[in-house]
């Protein structure tokens, strides 16, 4: 008999709990209403579109919700900090910058976490990630103002690399399992 768990039974309907919710929420902003025919529409779409979707999108990952609101949170502060010291340098009333080409070393080789690192880095101004070098488990990355190559390498490691390894629940770093990540 087959497991009839809760769990089992959501992932069977909802097999990409977020993506179904981002659908459903995305319908109603786009029709501009919450009128019942509309929420209907909604649930329908955050249903059928995962579940035709689900052989090409693999199995979802289960994550960690509180470290992704502290993460959210900490990526909106120092994407607004960023601008500003963007704009400070952009204007001229800082010194000039000191531009730098830093090797971030990756800890995990989990294309999520990577990616996503690799993103957060180039969202936030004054950093741009060139290329994740798979083979050298690094992130090149493009910093405009840098006084101190190593400790910023640090810094975005601490402060977005650590949090999202925690999301994707993934073995700590120096963990024997650390270094294969998973998928």
């Amino acid at each position: 008999m087959k497991d009839a768990s809760p769990v089992s039974i959501g992932r069977r309907w909802f097999p990409h709990p977020v993506l179904s919710l981002q659908l459903g929420v995305s319908w109603l902003v786009l029709v501009h209403s919450v009128a019942l025919v509309h929420w209907i529409s909604a649930l329908l779409i955050a249903w059928a579109i995962p579940r035709l979707l689900a052989p090409f999108l693999g199995e979802a990952s289960r994550i960690h919700w509180p470290t992704t609101v502290r993460l959210t949170m900490v990526v909106l502060w120092d994407i607004v900090v960023a601008n500003i010291t963007v704009a400070r340098i952009t204007l001229g009333s800082m010194q000039r910058p000191r531009p730098a080409w830093l090797r971030v070393p990756l800890e995990t080789d989990h294309p999520r976490v990577n990616a996503l690192f690799a993103s957060i880095i180039t969202m936030t101004p004054g950093t741009v990630s060139i290329t994740i070098c798979e083979d050298r488990r690094e992130i090149m990355v493009h910093a405009l103002d840098c006084d101190d190559p190593q400790t910023m390498v640090q810094d975005m490691k601490a402060r977005y690399e650590a949090p999202l390894i925690r999301i994707f629940r993934l073995p700590a770093p120096g963990h024997p399992d650390s270094s294969r990540g998973g998928a």
